[in-house]
Formats: structure tokens, sequence, C-alpha cells
């Protein structure tokens, strides 16, 4: 794993090294622990059928992390600093990385406040550490989203925007109950009016009418997903109209076709949406646009298909 370092003193990132992956000394006054400023972000590298090895536009990652750090009152590291780290720790785990085809290897950077602080004040000390788990290709059955109209992901004004750790395990009670009932994930609705759909737990979503895909607008309360706007991309180039835009949930029940989109499951067409005890199914298959826009971003991503766009970074 990666390690770097801000001080108080030297104001800047510095002297990152790479270790073995393993525990972390910390302070029980530190920052992250005790009022949760830390932020993380989520990318994966890929092997080529030649053996090569790609990363998914890493730059994109590095500019939401300044992003939420800014929110956050916390320094970054450059958007330089942060691809060093993640090539340095990828080649470090390069046989880690599964065969072309077979899987990716996710890629975690943290961002965390380190120094003591026991005041509610930003920290002195930040770290900034990376490491790598391989995985498998994502295959969980057919998704199927309850929406949640009672507790809410993000609310205006939030960090819903941005990857702060506070804001994935308030939403662990709703999802426990929803998977313990048979639903594979949570649909989230606005906390203002409660009538318009956000995003799932950990993904963005889309619904298809005709030639027009919608997705809800990233006003502060949704991430903007770096795979959502890859695939916004893509499908404009397919010739569909993507649309940002308020999205009602009554809209989902008489859509063609919906999918979600984020780091781990890429594209993924969803199944059924299920709103206070009433089910929608969608169509399904090898003939859904979400097939399509899956199999043109994991070509793009792992070296099958022409990178026009400059998104892929080939690791040396």
């Amino acid at each position: 794993m990666y390690v770097m370092n801000f001080t108080e003193e030297e104001q800047k990132f510095f002297n990152g090294t790479l270790t073995r992956f393993g525990n972390i000394e910390m302070c029980p006054s530190s920052g992250i622990l005790n009022y949760g400023q830390g932020l993380f972000e989520g990318l994966k590298a890929y092997r080529k059928e030649d053996e090569g090895i790609l990363l998914f536009r890493p730059q994109e990652n590095a500019l939401r992390m300044k992003m939420g750090a800014d929110r956050m009152c916390m320094p970054s590291p450059t958007v330089d600093q942060f691809i060093d780290a993640v090539k340095k720790t990828v080649l470090a785990n390069k046989r880690w990385v599964p065969p072309y085809g077979r899987g990716s290897l996710y890629v975690r950077p943290l961002l965390m406040a380190t120094g003591r602080n026991l005041g509610v004040k930003p920290s002195s000390d930040y770290t900034f550490l990376v490491y790598a788990s391989p995985v498998g290709n994502y295959h969980k059955g057919d998704l199927n989203l309850m929406v949640e109209d009672y507790v809410h992901r993000a609310i205006p004004g939030g960090t819903g925007g941005i990857k702060a750790v506070t804001n994935y395990s308030p939403v662990y009670k709703p999802l426990t109950e929803a998977k313990a009932k048979g639903f594979s994930d949570l649909l989230f609705l606005d906390a203002l009016t409660g009538s318009n759909i956000e995003e799932g737990s950990a993904c963005n979503i889309f619904i298809l009418k005709g030639n027009v895909i919608s997705t809800p607008t990233t006003h502060g309360t949704i991430l903007p997903g770096i795979t959502r706007k890859s695939i916004m991309e893509i499908a404009s180039d397919f010739g569909y109209q993507v649309e940002e835009r308020a999205i009602q949930i009554k809209e989902v029940f008489d859509a063609e076709e919906v999918f979600c989109t984020g780091t781990a499951m890429v594209v993924k067409s969803v199944a059924s949406i299920t709103y206070q005890g009433k089910r929608i199914g969608y169509k399904l298959g090898a003939e859904t646009l979400a097939q399509k826009l899956h199999a043109t971003l994991t070509g793009i991503q792992t070296g099958l298909i022409e990178d026009k766009l400059g998104w892929t970074t080939l690791i040396d």
C-alpha cells in the first residue's frame, strides 16, 4: 500500500512511500475516528489481452477527491500525486490484477484526518493511503430495487455529492432490512419533496423512454459518478438524447428500461422497482441498452475497443 502524510509543519503532502499492506497506528483522538473527517475514492485497473494494465480515468477520481476535500475542510494530494500513488500501488500489486476478462484490481484511495484532535475542528495532520484488492466481474443476480421513502441518503447542503466516509453507514439499517425482504438495493428519494428519485446506496440510476435517457441532476445530494459521466458520453455517441433533470418516482413505472451505474457494477439492468407495495418489472437480456453500454465501456476499459476519448492510462 502507498502512504503519504500532510503535517501542520510542512503544510503539504510529502515523502509518499510504498509499504507492505497491514494495520496502521492511529491516535484515539484522531479526526477520522471521532468526527468522521475523511474521504475515499474507488477505481479499477484492468488487464489487457496483451498483459498490459490500464487505469480508467484516474484524473477524474483525483479531481473528485479534491472537490470533496474542499467541502470537508481538508488538504488533498495534487492530481499528479494522486495518480502517481495509484500507479505505484497497482504496479506493486500487479500480480494480483486478474487475467483479461476475469475481473479487475479494485483500488481504494483514502484521505483521513489523523492528527490528534479532541475538539470539534479540522485536524492538523492528514494521511493519504492507497490499497488494492482483486475483484471478480460483478454477477450478483437480478437487481431488484425497493424505494426507501422514510430514510434519506442525503440532504441539500450536506455531503451527498462527495465521497465522505460518513455517507454510507447511515443507510446500513434500511438496506439490511430491504435485503432481508429479498431486495438487492434501495432507491432513495429526495429529502425536500419525497417525490423525486436520487440514487441507490452506491450507484447512480438512469431511465430509458424511447430515444431519451434521463438521470437525476447532481445538485449536491447525488454523487457525480465517473461511470455515470462516461455512460452519458457513450450513450450520446450512440445517438440517444441524454438529459439530467428531476425525475419523479411515478416516471419509473412507465420506463422501458432502467439501469444503474457504478465502479463496482459498471452498468447493470434493473429487473424491478417496488414502491409502496407496487412492483414493476423491466426489460432484461442481451438486447437491452444497458448491455450494449456495458459491452462498450468494458471494452474501452480493457483495451478491446480503441479508446478515442483518452480515458485510459497505460501503466508501464
